[in-house]
């Protein structure tokens, strides 16, 4: 079933959503010039895409402190602003007093405090946030100095459970849309260690990501469990039991057939760089991509691998690395356009033996002729 999501602000992937905090973050909380209150920033985006872990990423990155809140768990006021004491005044007079909750940050930042799956909450609770939002404080506490806030929201005007907020609210933040991209999750995936079979599953069939019960969660959640089986043909049985109880029949069958193709032995970052024969390498790409029909995703799928496993690696390639990296990019099988468009990615890094490229004759002339 189709629906009208409403959501805010650009459609960006993760990528740019990182690049956006980033700069938020260095230019407010960890500026130490900056004496206002930084404006909230919600995060728009479909279920299991990834809103929350990248938010949590960014503060570990930052050396934030985080505080997280679901205000969906709030039954009343009380939960957000605190429950009452009766004290004594300092003229001996009793006094209701409101002690705020734990969660409270206590001390300067710098640090982001997020309110996840924000519009999940009751309309009582949002309205009770508008003054947090425009001020960074409640009737019982405040934020200290150095905080950011980042809310995260699933859209409106479909099939989610959520309270719509408006305009009042909705002027008090900023916003940004999230989207899921095969590559920018792909080079995630490499970092974060993800079975190599999933993530080459993912680049081929992008489009199985559909947002329904298969979302980078629980595709994440299926590689998981995939992990300690070492032959994927040998255990179909198990591994149908795995798809079907986190993803999409739909994407069940995909996979089933990836692996009846031996998708799952696509070539490796590390067999291209540490081959001791390239011909070897050469051969057994020509006989995944040459087939009746020229399969260009199977080649974008290992460009695209060995693209993520050179930007997040963090030793430079030996001679014998690069001798083959050059190798792969001059492949005559490779169309230019792929080519320049994975040398560009790889010479952005700031790693020196990367950079390297442009000392190779064929290439330089290439990107220079691009520039």
């Amino acid at each position: 079933q189709q629906f009208n999501y409403v959501t805010y602000g650009s459609k960006v992937n993760s990528e740019h959503i990182s690049q956006f905090l980033n700069y938020m973050l260095d230019a407010n909380v960890l500026n130490p010039t900056s004496k206002d209150r930084p404006t909230p920033i919600c995060i728009w985006g479909m279920h299991g895409i990834g809103k929350t872990e990248l938010v949590q990423a960014i503060a570990e990155d930052k050396n934030c402190a985080f505080t997280y809140i679901a205000p969906a768990q709030f039954e009343e006021m009380g939960d957000l602003i605190g429950m009452p004491k009766v004290v004594e005044s300092t003229d001996n007079e009793l006094i209701t007093q409101l002690i705020p909750p734990e969660w409270v940050p206590k001390k300067a930042g710098p640090g982001i405090f997020l309110i996840d799956d924000v519009n999940r909450a009751d309309d009582r609770i949002l309205r009770g946030i508008m003054q947090l939002l425009q001020n960074y404080e409640l009737v019982s506490w405040k934020f200290p100095k150095g905080w950011q806030i980042i809310l995260t929201a699933n859209p409106d005007g479909g099939d989610y459970s959520v309270t719509t907020m408006d305009d009042a609210i909705l002027t008090r933040m900023m916003h940004v849309t999230m989207e899921f991209d095969a590559k920018s999750w792909a080079k995630w995936a490499e970092s974060a260690g993800i079975d190599d079979r999933g993530i080459n599953f993912v680049l081929t069939y992008p489009e199985i990501v559909s947002g329904r019960r298969t979302t980078p969660r629980s595709l994440v959640q299926f590689f998981k469990a995939l992990k300690p089986l070492k032959s994927l043909k040998e255990n179909l049985e198990m591994v149908k039991l795995l798809a079907d109880g986190c993803l999409d029949p739909e994407t069940t069958l995909s996979f089933i057939a990836f692996i009846n193709m031996d998708l799952e032995k696509l070539i490796l970052p590390e067999e291209i760089l540490n081959a001791t024969d390239f011909k070897i390498v050469e051969t057994k790409i020509k006989n995944l991509v040459d087939g009746q029909t020229r399969r260009m995703d199977i080649l974008s799928v290992i460009m695209t691998r060995l693209t993520n496993y050179l930007l997040i690696g963090k030793t430079d390639l030996t001679e014998k690395q690069f001798t083959q990296l050059k190798n792969f990019i001059l492949l005559p099988l490779i169309p230019n356009d792929l080519r320049l468009a994975m040398a560009q990615e790889i010479v952005k890094s700031p790693r020196k033996a990367l950079k390297k490229l442009y000392a190779v004759p064929e290439i330089a002339k290439l990107l220079l002729t691009k520039m």
